[in-house]
């Protein structure tokens, strides 16, 4: 609370210079009507379509009670948009942000409360030697002496092309097992779950479940629908050996979307930390002073049709976390553990 209040004074200070030293500034005043006019507006729009209020017993009504009393004749543009976020952040959502011109919301506390259980440069320096191929965002390798296939993939908003992945698996084809690490992946395109997942299927399989608001109360949603995925053509390279997904509470959003769908697979393990969550398909609106809000709308359920927003647990006797002073001294227990399971079962 004392860094925002921090941060407020100072952005405050910006603003009452920049309309005191020039007249052509825009007016960003005290203009209550405009303050509880905004503010209304975001509490009916996130009140009629938010997605996940039942589910984490969350008393929308009595939290904007609570909040629109801040607002009184002396409150500031800026005061407003602190106001707002502090309300937004009750939601408990990585999926939820306020857009202002001068400063974006964003609820961290569904990472920033849990250990990290991953370091780059301990991946790099340790595991890689600084060396491996890159391309559509991932980095491979073959990892020796285990002959183990490893794919670090940080992000789904790099497009994963299909060529791109034939190369990959064709190198790793021969691998006694293949890992797929995905640590801190905090999402992007759900366009690049179905191209990978494909890859690793010979039949088509549920991919989750998702629903639709249909009317402005808590519980009001459509039916579900089932997606589904289908396996990759008889063209294109896929691996049918033993994975290991390896995971941590930065898994958000289309990263705990494609570890739903994984840990479903009979070859599959998932091995780590409990993922992040990011089970809603986040929805836009834009409020009469020009900010916008996005937010969860409509709930993503994993392929037996239960919830995903708070993440998903590792496979049954595959949790482990790591020691941030034995990452600093060059050993990843969470991938440690998954070149263990792999050289084992290639054995069995």
């Amino acid at each position: 609370m004392k860094k925002n209040r921090i941060i407020r004074l100072a952005l405050a200070g910006i603003c009452t210079l920049a309309v005191a030293s020039c007249v052509d500034q825009p007016d960003y005043g005290r203009k209550p009507y405009d303050a509880y006019a905004n503010f209304d507006v975001l509490a009916e729009t996130v009140g009629s379509r938010y997605c996940f209020f039942a589910e984490k017993d969350i008393d929308w009504d009595a939290l904007c009670r609570e909040y629109r009393a801040k607002i009184t004749p002396e409150t500031t543009q800026i005061d407003l948009f602190f106001i707002m976020s502090d309300l937004l952040d009750n939601l408990r959502d990585g999926h939820v942000n306020l857009v202002s011109s001068f400063n974006t919301s964003y609820y961290k506390k569904w990472w920033t409360d849990y250990p990290q259980d991953f370091d780059k440069r301990t991946l790099e320096e340790y595991y890689l030697n600084f060396g491996g191929l890159t391309t559509s965002g991932m980095r491979y390798a073959v990892m020796m002496p285990d002959s183990v296939g490893y794919i670090y993939y940080p992000s789904f908003s790099t497009p994963v092309g299909e060529t791109n992945l034939d190369y990959v698996l064709a190198i790793l084809q021969k691998t006694r097992g293949l890992i797929i690490d995905i640590r801190d992946n905090g999402g992007g395109l759900l366009t690049n779950v179905p191209t990978l997942v494909s890859r690793f299927i010979d039949k088509p399989v549920t991919g989750g479940y998702i629903r639709h608001k249909t009317g402005p109360g808590h519980n009001d949603f459509s039916e579900p629908f089932k997606f589904t995925y289908e396996p990759c053509g008889d063209n294109r390279i896929s691996y049918s050996g033993p994975i290991a997904v390896l995971t941590n509470r930065s898994c958000y959003s289309a990263a705990n979307d494609f570890v739903a769908v994984m840990k479903t697979l009979p070859q599959v393990e998932i091995i780590g930390a409990r993922t992040g969550g990011g089970g809603g398909l986040p929805f836009s609106s834009e409020l009469p002073n020009g900010w916008s809000v996005r937010f969860s709308a409509s709930p993503i359920n994993d392929p037996n049709d239960q919830p995903t927003e708070d993440g998903i647990d590792p496979s049954p006797g595959c949790e482990v976390h790591c020691d941030p002073v034995e990452l600093a001294e060059g050993h990843d227990a969470i991938l440690d553990f998954a070149l263990k399971r792999l050289s084992r079962s290639s054995k069995e």
